[in-house]
């Protein structure tokens, strides 16, 4: 989930080069424009995904859904993406049977949050370590660092003066590094390997150790 984005690209990069996925499914709104033996895509109305509960019924889930406020205009919509579509893909895979569900979560997500972003996370969080999948992973980062093929003006800036700030931030700050997409991708994926149980929660810092940062 989320093939089309800054992570999901790089992991489904990582994914077809991988001799350990006979298969890897891409569901999404829009197709992409590539083709692979072991590639499959479900191109979907999002709100219509309950549809095609076959497509969820795979042993491993990347889930690298996510939008700002900004680019979906409003909070019901941003609400919409990081937290109705990650919850409901997280129930049908579920239902589908899978072993792993990893997501793409971020720094500081807490359900009992004030800023409406990080609640919005923390809500997700909560209701997929509450499905029925044997092992989920919420990886957390930081600032996303990396070429994004839509255009986030705040992002953008924050993007620019990361390189600078990232070596000041040393100890607790550490945590708050931007971190490139291509490392939590790594991360994501090998994390996958280990055939996680349980539900763990990855924080910034050691996705970065994870993806060889």
């Amino acid at each position: 989930m989320g093939a089309t984005g800054l992570v999901g690209g790089h992991v489904l990069d990582l994914l077809l080069a991988s001799p350990g996925y006979a298969r890897v499914s891409v569901i999404g709104r829009r197709g992409l424009e590539r083709e692979h033996p072991r590639l499959v895509q479900h191109v979907v109305d999002m709100n219509r995904m309950a549809e095609h509960a076959e497509w969820f019924a795979v042993d491993d889930v990347f889930c690298c859904l996510g939008t700002t406020i900004a680019a979906a205009g409003s909070q019901e919509a941003f609400r919409r993406v990081d937290h109705d579509y990650v919850v409901q893909c997280a129930q049908l895979a579920a239902q589908g049977g899978a072993a792993r569900y990893l997501l793409v979560s971020a720094a500081g997500a807490n359900a009992r949050s004030r800023v409406f972003y990080n609640r919005t996370k923390g809500e997700a969080e909560d209701e997929v370590r509450a499905t029925t999948i044997p092992g989920v992973t919420l990886l957390r980062p930081s600032l996303l660092l990396g070429e994004r093929t839509e255009h986030r003006p705040g992002e953008a800036l924050a993007q620019r003066v990361a390189p600078v700030l990232n070596p000041l931030m040393v100890g607790p700050l550490r945590r708050y590094r931007g971190v490139d997409a291509r490392v939590v991708a790594k991360a994501m994926v090998r994390l996958a390997a280990e055939e996680p149980r349980g539900v763990r929660v990855v924080e910034s810092e050691e996705i970065q150790e994870l993806g060889g940062a």
